[in-house]
């Protein structure tokens, strides 16, 4: 008989705990908390990579054969801005392919996609640390030091990389992250 009562006891809590939980979640509503963990129904609210990686010219398998990221050096921003911000006249002469946003300009996490890379376009060599002909560029808004990558970058950048080099078999050596990437 203490068994049976126990287990109903333990369901009874069970039942609370469940209900209490779900009337928290509802209040919240799509309002996660802002400084909890990795969110990822803001994630899943960006545009899926493969989308993003499509481009108007067309892509060869050959065409790229390596990945550099790098930081912009910005605490935000996102094309337009670094644009203006670097003396250009205008987003299509960015030497990127990618922009990764930070929430500052752009949504968290968002990956945007430069004239380059809809044209399939070099970046200008010699502007780079180890650009070729061959180099797709991924800027990640952050100056690296006080404004570091968020975790939606982070993720961003990896489902970008890992994308890429299924579309083009990019070696993993042949990718080079910032200096102080973790």
């Amino acid at each position: 008989m203490s068994v049976q009562s126990r287990q109903a006891k333990v369901f009874v809590i069970l039942l609370v705990s469940m209900t209490v939980a779900a009337i928290i979640l509802m209040a919240l509503g799509n309002n996660p908390p802002s400084t909890g963990a990795f969110c990822l129904s803001r994630y899943y609210r960006l545009d899926p990579v493969e989308k993003t990686i499509t481009s108007r010219a067309a892509q060869s398998s050959g065409r790229w054969s390596c990945i550099e990221i790098y930081y912009s050096g910005t605490k935000a921003g996102n094309i337009e801005q670094l644009a203006s911000l670097s003396g250009l006249a205008g987003p299509e002469d960015i030497n990127c392919h990618f922009v990764i946003c930070n929430g500052l300009g752009g949504g968290n996490g968002q990956i945007q996609t430069t004239e380059k890379w809809q044209r399939q376009w070099s970046i200008i060599p010699g502007r780079t640390s180890h650009g070729s002909g061959q180099t797709i560029r991924i800027c990640v808004i952050a100056d690296g030091k006080t404004a570091r990558p968020t975790d939606f970058q982070i993720k961003s950048l990896e489902a970008l990389v890992e994308a890429l080099d299924r579309k083009f078999n990019i070696r993993p050596e042949s990718i080079c992250y910032p200096g102080d990437w973790w």
